[in-house]
């Protein structure tokens, strides 16, 4: 029986695994690279912290002391050492209804 449903309906079946891995694959890919108000950057030689937070500061609300210490909680950096080639996650503000708040990779 098992092999005559197989026989009759095996390219609808794998059809159906395929579409349901990919759209699995599509939704995790995008729930974790597409977050609102999260940038990713590689740090390049030369780079601070400091600096970091000046070239963006148009793109977030915080000051620059509290942009480098968002940076160093949610990177798990110590005393603003970044070297080339870290990969670094950076607040950057979005827009949410009246007015703009600055993300966090934190859950509410």
């Amino acid at each position: 029986m098992m092999k005559k449903l197989w026989n009759q309906y095996s390219y609808a079946i794998i059809l159906v695994v395929l579409s349901l891995l990919t759209s699995f694959i599509l939704i995790v890919y995008n729930g974790l690279s597409g977050e609102d108000g999260l940038k990713k950057i590689t740090v390049n030689e030369g780079d601070s912290l400091w600096q970091i937070a000046e070239d963006f500061s148009d793109e977030h609300m915080l000051s620059a002391n509290e942009f480098v210490e968002w940076v160093e909680r949610h990177n798990g950096i110590a005393g603003d050492r970044i070297y080339p080639g870290d990969e670094l996650i950076l607040p950057i503000a979005i827009e949410k209804g009246n007015g703009t708040e600055v993300a966090s990779s934190q859950s509410k």
